[in-house]
């Protein structure tokens, strides 16, 4: 816990700073969550296509999701969405017209949710 996920369009492979993002989604992540900082962990998944609405070119899309065990307040998690959404628009800086599209999803974990480290 947390377990996040970025899905980013590949047309932003070179305009989004994902290590730089990741160490300061981790931080908000502790400082908004409680989150202890060794259990931050996030995943990048490139996509290579993006459609929006009848646009198959000139878009980017970027869809972050965050699982925290459960017990954190609606406000807690509107917060930490807006700094997401926040730290999106300092780590991805896209070159030419490409409009972004940025979202986020902070979400409870089921509670079937396990885990181990190696």
């Amino acid at each position: 816990m947390p377990q996040i996920t970025v899905d980013y369009s590949d047309r932003l492979a070179d305009d989004f700073d994902r290590p730089g993002f990741a160490r300061a989604l981790h931080t908000a992540v502790v400082d908004i969550a409680a989150a202890k900082p060794p259990a931050c962990k996030t995943q990048f998944r490139r996509t290579e296509d993006a459609v929006v609405g009848p646009d198959t070119e000139g878009h980017a899309v970027v869809h972050v999701h965050i699982g925290l065990l459960a017990g954190r307040s609606e406000e807690t998690r509107s917060r930490l969405t807006d700094a997401v959404l926040d730290l999106l628009r300092q780590y991805v800086k896209p070159t030419g017209s490409l409009a972004v599209h940025a979202s986020a999803e902070v979400r409870d974990l089921d509670p079937s949710y396990r885990k181990y480290d190696a």
